[in-house]
């Protein structure tokens, strides 16, 4: 059997935790920050952990996680 290919893409953009949760880093962060208020910005830092609906389909792309 040959080995299952990763979507590259999509291993850069997410990860998998211990638990099976998959982890994003937030957009909206990259530039015209001047007018996003400071509790906005800090919040963006932390990474978002997406809903399990969506969280099946990104597994299915990293099958090896």
């Amino acid at each position: 059997m040959p080995k299952m290919k990763t979507r590259k893409s999509v291993a850069k953009r997410f990860s998998v935790t211990g638990t099976g949760k998959v982890r994003y880093k937030k957009q909206g962060l990259r530039h015209i920050l001047t007018k996003k208020s400071k509790k906005r910005k800090k919040n963006l830092r932390h990474p978002g952990i997406l809903a399990e609906c969506e969280a099946k389909k990104i597994r299915k792309e990293l099958p090896y996680t």
